[in-house]
């Protein structure tokens, strides 16, 4: 039985899907290529409720709860799980056990920095990228500056090592969580009841919040080595991508969103969207209408 927030997935399949490291949560619907979606932070795979129903008239689509966010549960160590190459695996896993060996993977925030790693470490299995909101990692920490400071703060609070983040988030989850998605949207009002109650639900786990740090915690560490580590071997991601940003957003410290994915692949297009930061709930109808045209050509 789908929980309240999942009535926003009219037909969707809810299932866990076990894999060597992860329980996962996963929404399926739809029948053609297969897409996998992938949420970010402070969020879960409700975040794609008005996404996915129009994808899957015409894809299969895949919506899990990200390794140790919502309800997908982490086996063993939270800890070895908050790296994306870690969590690319394990979904790659969970793809392969659903059946789909080639897919196209859509990633937003924490989500695109696991889709981009996938296309790094499984350029066979991916057909196409679609990352929005996010460039890689060592390009964010090469640009950070005051502006970024103030404004992604919890880049730097949630990486610091256990348990400092886990006890101050524990004071009022409700308020850092309300306060977070406030500044991303500028108006939490913008987001459906249903899936905001999703949301605070989730972050009301304690579990769920020390998942989010080690996720953070390898985005201050093993994260930026993989990632540098490839781009000094100029590893590039030989699949499409389609980029989609916050309109006026630039990142590592001033640069072009389209230059700094052009280092990383000679494949990039992309478009800026209004909406904030939560841009497949605050310009769904854009994002969908840029999407449609870049799907059909990968699949021609």
């Amino acid at each position: 039985m789908l929980r309240p927030a999942n009535q926003l997935f009219s037909g969707f399949e809810d299932n866990c899907i076990s894999t060597e490291n992860v329980d996962f949560a996963v929404l399926s619907k739809g029948t053609g290529p297969a897409i996998l979606l992938l949420h970010g932070y402070p969020e879960t795979r409700t975040a794609w409720h008005r996404i996915a129903p129009e994808l899957a008239e015409t894809h299969t689509v895949i919506v899990p709860d990200l390794p140790g966010y919502g309800r997908s549960r982490v086996k063993n160590s939270v800890a070895d799980m908050g790296s994306k190459r870690a969590m690319a695996k394990s979904l790659h896993e969970m793809m392969r056990a659903l059946g789909h060996d080639k897919f196209t993977v859509i990633g937003h925030d924490r989500g695109g920095r696991v889709a981009y790693r996938m296309a790094l470490d499984f350029p066979q299995n991916i057909t196409a990228l679609v990352s929005v909101t996010v460039v890689p990692t060592p390009e964010m920490w090469e640009g950070v500056n005051k502006a970024f400071g103030m404004g992604a703060w919890h880049w730097f609070m949630m990486a610091q090592p256990y348990p400092l983040p886990e006890n101050l988030m524990a004071g009022n989850p409700r308020f850092l969580i309300d306060t977070t998605l406030q500044k991303m949207t500028g108006n939490i009002d913008l987001l459906d009841p249903l899936a905001l109650d999703d949301y605070r639900t989730a972050f009301d786990d304690p579990d769920v919040r020390h998942g989010i740090c080690e996720d953070y915690r390898a985005g201050a560490s093993v994260d930026e080595a993989d990632d540098l580590a490839d781009r000094n071997q100029a590893n590039k991601i030989h699949v499409p991508v389609l980029f989609f940003w916050e309109e006026g957003r630039r990142y590592g410290g001033g640069r072009e969103p389209l230059n700094i994915w052009a280092d990383w692949t000679d494949l990039a297009e992309g478009q800026p969207l209004t909406g904030g930061h939560l841009l497949p709930e605050t310009a769904a109808p854009a994002l969908l209408k840029a999407l449609h045209p870049f799907l059909r050509k990968q699949e021609q």
